[in-house]
């Protein structure tokens, strides 16, 4: 196997939980009813944001914007049938930190779209995907609503 292989091993734990594992000790629970853990297509939605959070975290820090801190939002909309594949997913990044300049934040936002988030390319081929973002003072921090 080449550098870029990953692998992962996932365990039934019963009641429809399993564990997931990296080579590396990483965990994550899921719960294929959503309760305990994350669900298998809520994962899926939590690694477009951890994707695309990397290379924005990146990006912003080379260009020395003063980054506080961000949430990143994704709301995915599945089809009524089965397989009930994502029809449509919505990124939304809210931004902290006075002085962020927007234009660098956008510039951020494509290159991670456009560029360097493998799962966002993947799911991109055959997903309507949606990208929205505000920044904040650095001192706000709440939950907000992405209905659409």
């Amino acid at each position: 196997m080449s550098g870029s292989t990953k692998e992962v091993v996932v365990t039934y734990l019963g009641e429809g939980q399993f564990e997931g594992k990296n080579l590396t000790g990483g965990r994550v629970l899921m719960d294929g009813s959503g309760e305990a853990g994350l669900s298998p297509m809520e994962l899926l939605l939590a690694s477009v944001a951890g994707c695309s959070g990397v290379d924005v975290a990146s990006i912003l820090r080379k260009k020395r914007q003063p980054l506080d801190g961000f949430d990143v939002h994704v709301r995915g909309e599945r089809a009524p049938d089965h397989p009930r594949v994502y029809t449509h997913i919505e990124v939304f990044y809210e931004l902290r930190g006075e002085g962020l300049d927007p234009k660098a934040v956008e510039q951020a936002l494509t290159l991670s779209k456009t560029k360097y988030c493998s799962v966002s390319a993947m799911l991109g081929t055959t997903t309507k995907m949606t990208w929205r973002y505000r920044i904040l003072p650095q001192d706000i921090r709440g939950e907000i609503n992405i209905e659409t």
